[in-house]
């Protein structure tokens, strides 16, 4: 996981301000309020995307895997060589909220302008009033993204946004109240929940018939958080979810990791308690969307303690039979049971979570659990540092897990205390070492134009032979 020393201050005036801001202003000020912009780029959460590993905020350069290829964030500092001091208002409107360069070139949806496409005029004008006075120029430029053919044509984005693009601004539900329309402003809007939590089409569009239900995002998984009472959160109070938002943690239930554990550090919880009940309403208020895989009880009540070391004193050996490798459970207790406890019943203060009654081991699928034995977990929220170490590192470090191993350590964990059908295979875990699965419309698409251009070589042999053929009967 990605950690960035980088942290915003925001006072208490200033959140007081957000938090009874309307969503439809008036007339915008295209003055804009920089104070305002401040607390909308943690709402949407700009930092996480645009700030690489130990570099300047905002600066870009970090490295997103996606299913296409290896897409870099740009600067969006107010520099004039390399970043977006040269951008007017409209420049920055058209960036933001159409996903159009001030060069006129599309940018790709890995930047959640679809979302943005939600925000108010008003809330464009205080970003952009915020990035331009109260951001550090950086005249740095980072990589710049190359796609393979013929993703590398940015054209075809005007295409993709005639078909997607929702290109209007949030409109109010007069039927609901102020609080519930402010969390669907936030939720569609700025937070871009969807962007990771709803899955995508074979044109990597969001899935709309089935919004917030769940999405694969690589490595990591991004669970269903409609209000489904066995597969989403349904279980939760409007406490529950506030709290998670803001600490990234709910104890005996789930824990932020990957990209929600960014997004509470940088964003959530340095939101107001307004803003964060407004979002709780509105979620908890949707339709609620059932996985046909889910048959038993919610992801967060899965397993009991078991102490495995009973049984490595006993029957079972440390090692397999067939191939004298370490077992699950002896890979458990050498790596997992010194800080979430013998049983798995983790730490008294919560610190380390138990591993029964986890999200995680209770899920219907192993991404984010070899996810999290992988590359471990980073967080920090108010001063308070959560911290799981990785072990699936580069060969040399000091602990290294193979595919195999953590394949095993995941078949145990889930037996022991998690939902007990899922299979962990190498091959998984070695698909999800390297970023994920590929999407196949990289290949469909040169199918695609090769057989266009096959066509269009035909048609042009038939219309030559044609006129060949009349000129010669005409002579």
């Amino acid at each position: 996981m990605i950690q960035r020393s980088f942290f915003y201050t925001v006072t208490v005036c200033s959140l007081a301000v957000i938090a009874l801001s309307a969503t439809h202003p008036a007339k915008a000020d295209p003055l804009g309020n920089p104070q305002r912009g401040q607390y909308l780029a943690v709402a949407s959460d700009c930092v996480a995307c645009h700030t690489a590993p130990h570099g300047q905020p905002f600066a870009g350069g970090l490295a997103m895997h996606t299913p296409l290829g290896v897409i870099y964030s740009t600067n969006i500092t107010p520099s004039l060589s390399a970043g977006i001091g040269h951008y007017s208002l409209e420049d920055f409107d058209k960036a933001v909220r159409r996903g159009v360069r001030k060069d006129g070139a599309n940018l790709y949806p890995a930047m959640p302008y679809t979302a943005y496409s939600y925000l108010t005029d008003q809330d464009i004008a205080d970003l952009y009033a915020y990035f331009q006075k109260e951001v550090a120029p950086v005249d740095k430029k980072g990589p710049v993204t190359a796609l393979p053919f013929p993703m590398n044509i940015r054209f075809s984005m005007s295409f993709w946004n005639m078909l997607f693009l929702n290109g209007k601004p949030y409109q109010a539900d007069a039927t609901k109240s102020a609080e519930w329309n402010r969390g669907a402003y936030l939720v569609q809007g700025a937070t871009h929940c969807g962007t990771c939590h709803t899955h995508r089409g074979f044109l990597m569009q969001e899935d709309l018939a089935h919004p917030l239900s769940g999405a694969s995002l690589g490595t990591w998984y991004a669970p269903n958080i409609t209000p489904d009472t066995v597969s989403g959160i349904g279980s939760w109070s409007d406490q529950d979810l506030t709290e998670y938002l803001r600490t990234g943690r709910l104890h005996g239930k789930a824990q932020a990791g990957g990209g929600m554990g960014e997004a509470v550090e940088h964003s959530f919880s340095r939101m107001s308690s307004g803003d964060l009940n407004a979002i709780s309403v509105y979620l908890r208020s949707l339709k609620p969307v059932s996985d046909p895989n889910d048959h038993t009880s919610s992801r967060f009540q899965q397993g009991h303690d078991v102490s495995p070391a009973v049984e490595l004193r006993g029957a079972t050996p440390i090692m397999d039979h067939n191939d004298d490798t370490a077992s699950g459970a002896a890979l458990f207790m050498g790596n997992c049971a010194s800080c979430h406890g013998a049983s798995a019943q983790g730490s008294k203060d919560g610190y380390y979570p138990s591993l029964w009654h986890n999200s995680v081991t209770g899920a219907s699928r192993g991404d984010n659990l070899i996810s999290t034995i992988l590359y471990g977990v980073s967080r920090s929220v108010e001063g308070r540092q959560a911290f799981m170490p990785g072990f699936g590192g580069k060969s040399g470090d000091a602990v290294q897990l193979d595919d195999s191993q953590i394949a095993r350590l995941s078949n145990f964990v889930f037996k022991t205390y998690g939902r007990s059908d899922v299979q962990v295979t190498p091959q998984d875990v070695a698909l999800i070492r390297k970023g994920g699965p590929a999407s196949p419309l990289l290949l469909l698409s040169r199918v695609g134009m090769a057989a266009g251009a096959i066509l269009l070589l035909v048609l042009c042999a038939v219309v030559f032979a044609t006129r060949r053929h009349k000129a010669r009967n005409i002579v």
